[in-house]
């Protein structure tokens, strides 16, 4: 299982919301690089990037941050947030991050999404309020189920899922294992639970599962209730 810490830029910052709510978001660094190495000298292998300004507003907003944390930092990088063409995943790839997370757009245009997914690095982000599609940097909620969208993608190429519970996000509270786990076997794909990880009890029932790939780790981190050390030797 990888363990991806998590930078969410906004305005250049590195912030952590409650619930999706940019409003409430709290800064945690001027200089989100610095945070990059950080994780990096703890033992990461992947970082988890997310433009929260480029989520809302349907295109980069975020690019001199993003090009910054990749010049300074080794690790492997995915990236989502207002990624809706072909043209700016290229961008992002040629900046060099690895691979690019496709959200509201997966939810819109599937057909568009495995299309990207025969050329390129593609992993899906399915965002759930109470089991239904979140869209629109979780603005809005659609009317499908977050299973079903996890069925559509099965054998489709996509890399990986990431499943986030909303309700859960950025609250410490614990990660939604059942929910995870409906979702990997749903889609068959290798999947990254995000959303409420709160310590290292999150990473050893996610562990006991023996079907979830991933978990991604942000304001348990930048709070301190999880060791990033201690949870990356268990995963080793």
């Amino acid at each position: 299982m990888i363990i991806y810490p998590a930078i969410d830029i906004k305005d250049g910052k590195a912030v952590r919301l409650t619930k999706g709510l940019m409003d409430s978001a709290k800064i945690y660094s001027n200089e989100p690089w610095e945070l990059a190495k950080k994780f990096e000298s703890l033992g990461a292998k992947w970082l988890h990037l997310v433009d929260l300004n480029g989520a809302f507003a349907g295109e980069p907003k975020n690019l001199e941050a993003i090009k910054k944390i990749r010049e300074k930092s080794k690790l492997h990088m995915q990236l989502g947030g207002g990624i809706r063409d072909e043209e700016t995943i290229k961008r992002y790839l040629d900046l060099g991050i690895d691979r690019v997370i496709l959200g509201s757009i997966a939810a819109k245009n599937p057909e568009f999404v495995k299309d990207m997914a025969k050329k390129y690095r593609i992993v899906v982000g399915i965002d759930a309020i109470d089991g239904y599609v979140a869209v629109e940097g979780w603005a809005k909620t659609s009317t499908m189920k977050a299973t079903e969208l996890a069925k559509e993608y099965a054998k489709s190429g996509v890399e990986a899922i990431i499943c986030t519970d909303v309700s859960r996000d950025g609250t410490l509270s614990g990660v939604n294992i059942d929910f995870t786990v409906s979702i990997a076997k749903a889609s068959g794909i290798d999947t990254i639970a995000s959303g409420g990880v709160r310590d290292i009890n999150d990473i050893k029932a996610l562990l006991d599962t023996k079907i979830v790939a991933g978990v991604i780790v942000g304001k348990a981190f930048y709070e301190g209730t999880l060791d990033l050390k201690e949870a990356f030797a268990l995963v080793e």
